[in-house]
This record gives structure tokens, C-alpha cells and sequence, in this order.
């Protein structure tokens, strides 16, 4: 058969690829730089909407604080953000034209994009745009002299989690969830996610694990034993329960949480034996 110039022009071998082709072929490789001016940064996670994450963020801040520690509360949750409501913050940070000076409430240092918006006023927002914003918060903020800084996530597994599991250097994570079997769905699509991207778990925390009535009795409203039998399967540590109390949805609508408000409280307790537990591994 004759050849046509076609086929003696092909090559007989497979071109090697070029070097940048092969990097760009192997993916990106992230470099995960710490929040400056502070020493360690948790985030606080569900992967759950719904299931007291914000509380929990929020009275973890002021027992550590109470436990001698210097601290911020970052809100993430750029759609939804909490932390304005549940610390009665109304003022709008300073800037320099550089940087954005984190409020001060209760002695914790504390940013939100709810700080910068009206209340009401909702974020419709593409994805890049809360990468902007999150990377805002954590490079043009000025955090000062913080032995933690405690970040409220948003639910889910989307960019904001990616931003601040790549990017962002992550000393711990806890996972936040009640015991039904609906959120735990969630949280194990969270758990995997944050061994994925190589972010340390401290643990799981049962919250909103049971109800004491005027009879003294205990009842699991949202089932029991799921979230300790999770971290189990995925040989994480039990972090403990912490039960409903209407004295905590209460003082967090009132601006001041129930750790700052009755430090005296059997929940506030719970949170500082907690805050005592964290600042012990990191100190």
C-alpha cells in the first residue's frame, strides 16, 4: 500500500511531556500559612445546619478566655453569620485603609462579615467572592497576641472549609452534632473531608444531647448514642454531651452567652472543663 505523507509525518513514539506540563498535570500544591498574631487556630465545624455550632463557638471563646487564655471569634459563615447577634455587636470595625480591626466583646477579639453588612441584608454571593472575603479575614485583619482563635464555620463542605483547610493553618478541629442519625450523615462526610485535607480532629461533641424535665428525668429528644458511636467508628475522641437548656438559647438571643452571662452554670461548666482540656494540649 502507499504511504501517504500523512503517515510518514506521524510520530512512531509518544512525545515526552514538558515539566510544566507534568506540574500542572499533578495539580496544585497548597501552602497553609497561620492567621498572624495568633498562636493556634480551631475551627469549629458540623457539616450540619441547625445543630448549635454558633453556641458552642461561642461559649468554647469565652471559657478559654475564663481559662486565662487570650482569644478571637472569627465568624466564617459568610451567609449566615451569627456571632453579631450572640455577642449584641452593632459597631462596624476600624480600618486603616490596610486593615480591619477586629471589635472587642468580652475581652475576645472578633470578626463577621455581619459587621460589615446589615443584618437582613442577604449575601448573594458566587463562590470566589467568599474565598475573597474569608482570606480578608485572615490576612487583613489585625489579630493581636491570640493564643487561639476560634473560627465558626459554616455547615457543609464547601469553599469556604476548602479555603481554610488548604490555605489556612489549621491546628485542630472539632465537630459539632446532635445525635440523630440525619446529622450524622453530615458529619461523617465531615470527618472525611478533614482527613482528607490533613486537618487534625480533636474530637466530637454530642450538643443538644438530651433534655432534664421539672421531674428530674432525662430525655433524648434527638436519640441517643449516635455521635459517640461515630467517633468511635472513625477513631476520633468523645469530647462529651452537653444537654439542652433553655437558659442557653436565652442568654445567647440576649447578646451574651451563657459562660459570660452565669459562669456558674452546669453547662458553663462543661465548656470551661472543655476550654481546660484544649488549652492542655496546646500549653
Amino acid at each position: 500500500m502507499r504511504k501517504t505523507s500523512y503517515d510518514t509525518d506521524m510520530p512512531k513514539e509518544k512525545p515526552e511531556l514538558s515539566d510544566a506540563m507534568r506540574k500542572k498535570m499533578q495539580g496544585k500544591t497548597f501552602e497553609k500559612n497561620p492567621i498572624k498574631g495568633t498562636k493556634f487556630t480551631i475551627a469549629i465545624s458540623s457539616a450540619k445546619g441547625g445543630v448549635g455550632k454558633s453556641t458552642f463557638a461561642t461559649n468554647l471563646a469565652l471559657a478559654l478566655k475564663k481559662n486565662g487564655c487570650k482569644v478571637g471569634l472569627l465568624d466564617a459563615d459568610i451567609y449566615g453569620p451569627s456571632i453579631p447577634k450572640m455577642f449584641n455587636i452593632n459597631e462596624k470595625p476600624k480600618s486603616d485603609g490596610q486593615t480591619l480591626s477586629p471589635v472587642m466583646k468580652y475581652e475576645v477579639q472578633c470578626m463577621s462579615i455581619g459587621f460589615l453588612a446589615d443584618q437582613q441584608t442577604p449575601m448573594i454571593w458566587r463562590g470566589p467572592m467568599v474565598t475573597s472575603a474569608i482570606k480578608t479575614f485572615t490576612q487583613k485583619v489585625s489579630w493581636k497576641n491570640l493564643d487561639f482563635i476560634i473560627v465558626d464555620m459554616p455547615p457543609g463542605t464547601g469553599d469556604t472549609q476548602l479555603t481554610f483547610s488548604q490555605e489556612i493553618k489549621l491546628d485542630g478541629s472539632i465537630i459539632i452534632s446532635t445525635p440523630q442519625e440525619i446529622a450524622l450523615l453530615d458529619v461523617k462526610r465531615g470527618i472525611k473531608m478533614f482527613d482528607k485535607l490533613g486537618v487534625k480532629i480533636l474530637g466530637l461533641v454530642d450538643n443538644m444531647s438530651y433534655f432534664v424535665g421539672e421531674d428530674k428525668k432525662k430525655y433524648n429528644i434527638f436519640g441517643e448514642g449516635g455521635v459517640k458511636k461515630t467517633a468511635e467508628e472513625f477513631q476520633k475522641e468523645f469530647l462529651g454531651e452537653i444537654p439542652i437548656d433553655p437558659e442557653v438559647g436565652k442568654n445567647g438571643d440576649l447578646g451574651k452567652p451563657i459562660v459570660e452571662a452565669n459562669p456558674d452554670h452546669e453547662i458553663s461548666k462543661i465548656y470551661l472543663n472543655l476550654a481546660m482540656k484544649i488549652k492542655k494540649i496546646y500549653f
